[in-house]
């Protein structure tokens, strides 16, 4: 079992993990490893604990002595975002975030995110040769997630290494190298020094941008605090930005590796949302999430005792054919259905909107002309485990 459980995570099996998810999912939908973990290969079984409230968050750490760059609460833990917390305090976040993040918001961005899908994809058709990661499905939510929040323009390179930095953190604990962590830290800090800043110009100076939407929000006379408010930008960034270009560079490989789903997007360009639909299921940019045991519980008929902890993976259970009819097969027709690339329950997620707008956008703009493109290299893959996509997927254009 151990071996198993450690070839999930080796760097072997980042190109293609779904033949070890069967394994897995073949030894059980659920499978106790010991008495504090637990892996959750199963649809519905993964559905279960991403609802259920006895599953959730640690309790948040205390800092004894942090400096201004560590944003701690009055009883000095460490602020989280809403993403990581249980209610109350996750209502109450979510609520105030929210308010400021609204669809309307996310509607009135379909005209800059389709200019921009298009400048990109014609830029690289231009040059002949481009890689798709770095040159358009990095660029385009960064852009839009920059220009959402009003970042200037000067400072865009920084809030995107920030963001690769600390999305490389994300795995679980026992799988992020000490340097890794060292670096993310050091990007933290750097980015809630900056932010402090920046929220502080548009408390004096209110732009139209989501900074000053959120600087600016209150529900009944609650408001986020300065801590708050700059972590959940963090969220922002790293969730508007890391997880949509995965889901970019995910569709559109899947789409060379099936030339037939390629050809029936371009023939039915209506096919598109359900097409993300599809690569989310098939393909999550998001592969796996943690939850603790806040009190004994169960998952199906396996009891789980308070303070285990659970790892759902995310892009096994996607695949699980007890949910989904042949689910290795991709295919841009199918019936869009209950994939968990979003999460599910509270803690769905916020931004789900806009990554699937961008996607959709920038799979449009890019399959205008399909026989115009091709894929000129392998791809290499991102070293993350919790995060999935390609680091890079050269293109050659005719």
């Amino acid at each position: 079992m151990a071996d198993l459980f450690a070839s999930l995570f080796a760097p072997e099996t980042r190109a293609d993990p779904y033949p070890m998810y069967r394994q897995v999912r073949a030894r059980g939908e659920v499978l106790v490893l010991n008495d504090n973990f637990i892996v959750v290969s199963g649809h519905d079984e993964a559905t279960s604990v991403l609802r259920d409230p006895a599953f959730g968050h640690p309790e948040r750490e205390v800092l004894p002595d942090p400096d201004e760059n560590e944003p701690v609460d009055a009883d000095g833990k460490v602020i989280r975002s809403f993403l990581g917390l249980n209610p109350p305090d996750h209502t109450r976040l979510r609520r105030l975030v929210s308010k400021a993040f609204t669809p309307r918001t996310i509607e009135r961005l379909a005209p800059r995110i389709e200019t921009l899908a298009h400048e990109l994809v014609e830029a690289a058709k231009e040059k002949g040769e481009a890689d798709l990661m770095t040159e358009i499905a990095k660029p385009l939510p960064v852009i839009v997630i920059s220009e959402l929040l009003g970042v200037p323009l000067a400072d865009r390179d920084r809030f995107a290494a920030w963001s690769n930095a600390m999305a490389r953190a994300l795995d679980p604990a026992f799988l992020v190298p000490e340097d890794v962590l060292r670096e993310a830290v050091r990007a933290r800090r750097e980015f809630v020094a900056y932010f402090r800043e920046l929220a502080g110009e548009r408390r004096r100076r209110p732009t139209e941008d989501l900074l000053s939407d959120l600087v600016a929000v209150s529900d009944s006379g609650d408001s986020l605090s300065e801590g708050e408010l700059v972590i959940t930008v963090m969220l922002l960034l790293i969730a508007g930005h890391e997880t949509t270009t995965n889901l970019i560079g995910n569709g559109v490989l899947a789409l060379l590796d099936h030339p037939e789903q390629l050809h029936a997007l371009t023939a039915e360009r209506s096919l598109a949302a359900q097409t993300v639909e599809e690569v989310l299921r098939y393909d999550s940019p998001v592969q796996l999430t943690m939850r603790t045991a806040l009190a004994p519980t169960s998952i199906g008929d396996v009891p789980v005792g308070q303070g285990a902890e659970a790892i759902i993976l995310i892009g096994a259970a996607n695949r699980d054919p007890r949910s989904h009819e042949d689910p290795d097969r991709f295919d841009v027709k199918r019936p869009p259905g209950r994939h968990l690339a979003f999460g599910q329950g509270i803690h769905f997620c916020l931004g789900a909107p806009l990554a699937r707008l961008e996607a959709k956008t920038l799979l449009l703009a890019l399959t205008e002309r399909a026989h115009s493109f091709h894929q000129s290299a392998l791809p290499t893959w991102s070293p993350t485990v919790t995060l999935r996509g390609p680091a890079s997927l050269p293109l050659s254009f005719k």
